[in-house]
């Protein structure tokens, strides 16, 4: 079953911005830095949400986890919606749904309405962040593609770790006697300017007439995810029920189906083909079990900080925070480096990275704050992940023709989402098991465990570097 739409005749060179490609791909970047900071900045909150909206704490875990499940639902398809209706469209219509969630979450009575509002907004953030690859796939070339991403890569790893510096700072100050509401508003001003200025400036970037829209692999991919995510997001706060393991092996099903489908239809909606393509499988892989084991860093440093150290949530930020300025800053000037390291710049900021977390465990496992060593693994980690990870999304995207720009981008945003859920379950859930007995042993035992999948992420990683080669 499928859904034709038409195009304009020349989609992309109606409204190509050529005279400010870097301001429109400031606004790009903004958009998606404002989405990727909703995934963390809520967790700061939760006990003022709990205490003003009188919430059970399966409601919590609904808040918390809700943007998540709302954005996995539509992530395979927004690249695909953008190739068909105009990137420009789905990336505004995006960013507005986000907004006007923003404002229902700050304003929210009770916490049906704040789950209901989280989950759209994780709709929105669908919509709207795989459009920035696909823009950057069809916008940029050669080197200054490579600073694009590499712009791209240091808003993920900045915003990630801003979220909670940013939610302490706004639930500290209490803005009007706000309270934790102000974590969603300031969504709003934001929102309301990038919407406007991307109005201006992102082209349309709608599909050739012909192209289609698979109804029938839309309709297997969305539970698929949803059955995958949600139990990976509340089986460790509810004990992991029956229910949880029944919802993961329907969701595998689901997916293995979804391949038989998509290998038989003539325009599917992802182009599994892609995966052929020189460096993307490879690269992929790496990039799956880098986020993940990211994703489980991110999470299991901070509730150490926080649960077994007793650090606030703001502290507990600003301590994780040179580590994500370093990796901001080499995720974006990775590409001064001479021309001939940069097929093993991934390789080995993987490996680096291995020992970075080993130095982490170590430095935390009697129970301090680790001192000069946890600071030093800090840096050597933000050093490592930004040189690997800025590149790594080049490398991986670097032999994609553009016509395959949707395909690539969904592939890419969908490895990158659903790889962190899965490191902040599976880690999470080892972290929080071992906590029982002291933390320090459970923040040991997590990172070394992380290192160990960083060693096999360098295998991977290895594979790219000869592809681009």
């Amino acid at each position: 079953m499928t859904l034709t739409t038409e195009s304009p005749a020349n989609p992309d060179r109606a409204a190509r911005p050529g005279r400010r490609p870097w301001f429109m791909l400031a606004v790009l970047l903004l958009g998606q830095f404002m989405a990727l900071l909703d995934v963390t900045v809520v967790n700061v909150a939760m006990t003022d949400i709990r205490t003003d909206l009188h919430a059970s704490g399966a409601a919590l875990q609904l808040v918390v986890s809700g943007y998540t499940v709302g954005y996995a639902m539509l992530l395979i398809t927004g690249a695909r919606l953008g190739e068909l209706f105009g990137r420009r469209r789905l990336f505004v219509t995006g960013v507005l749904l986000f907004t006007g969630c923003s404002l229902l979450c700050g304003f929210a009575p009770d916490p049906t309405t704040l789950i209901v509002a989280r989950i759209a907004q994780g709709a929105g953030s669908a919509l709207m962040m795989p459009q920035v690859i696909s823009v950057i796939q069809a916008q940029f070339s050669g080197p200054a593609r490579a600073r694009a991403l590499s712009a791209y890569t240091a808003t993920i790893s900045v915003a990630f770790v801003s979220g909670q510096v940013l939610g302490g700072v706004l639930v500290g100050a209490d803005l009007f006697g706000a309270g934790w509401r102000p974590v969603f508003l300031v969504n709003v001003p934001i929102g309301v300017l990038v919407a406007a200025l991307a109005l201006r400036l992102v082209p349309g970037g709608a599909a050739k007439a012909g192209r289609r829209l698979d109804l029938a692999g839309l309709a297997i991919a969305v539970p698929a995810v949803v059955l995958v995510v949600l139990p990976l997001v509340l089986g460790r706060e509810t004990g992991w029920p029956g229910w949880t393991f029944g919802s993961l092996a329907a969701g595998v099903l689901l997916a293995v189906l979804f391949v038989v489908v998509e290998r038989r239809v003539r325009d599917p909606l992802v182009d599994l083909g892609v995966l052929k393509i020189r460096g993307v499988a490879p690269g992929l892989a790496a990039l799956a079990t880098g986020v993940a084991a990211y994703g489980g860093f991110l999470f299991c440093v901070a509730l150490h900080l926080q649960a077994g150290l007793g650090q606030t949530a703001l502290a507990a930020g600003l301590t994780m925070a040179p580590g994500g300025v370093v990796f901001g800053l080499c995720g974006f000037f990775w590409h001064k480096l001479p021309e001939r390291l940069h097929a093993a710049l991934t390789p080995g900021g993987y490996a680096g990275s291995a020992i970075a977390y080993a130095l982490l465990g170590i430095s935390l496992k009697d129970g301090g704050t680790g001192g000069a060593l946890f600071f030093a693994a800090l840096v050597l980690f933000g050093l490592s992940m930004g040189l690997a990870f800025g590149s790594l999304t080049a490398h991986t995207l670097s032999h994609v023709p553009l016509e395959r720009a949707a395909d690539a981008s969904g592939l890419l945003t969908t490895t990158l989402q659903l790889g962190q859920v899965i490191g902040v379950a599976t880690f999470g859930s080892l972290f929080l098991t071992l906590a029982a007995g002291t933390s320090a042993h459970a923040i040991a035992t997590t990172m070394t465990w992380a290192a160990v999948l960083m060693l096999v992420g360098t295998g991977f990683a290895v594979v790219l570097a000869r592809a681009s080669r």
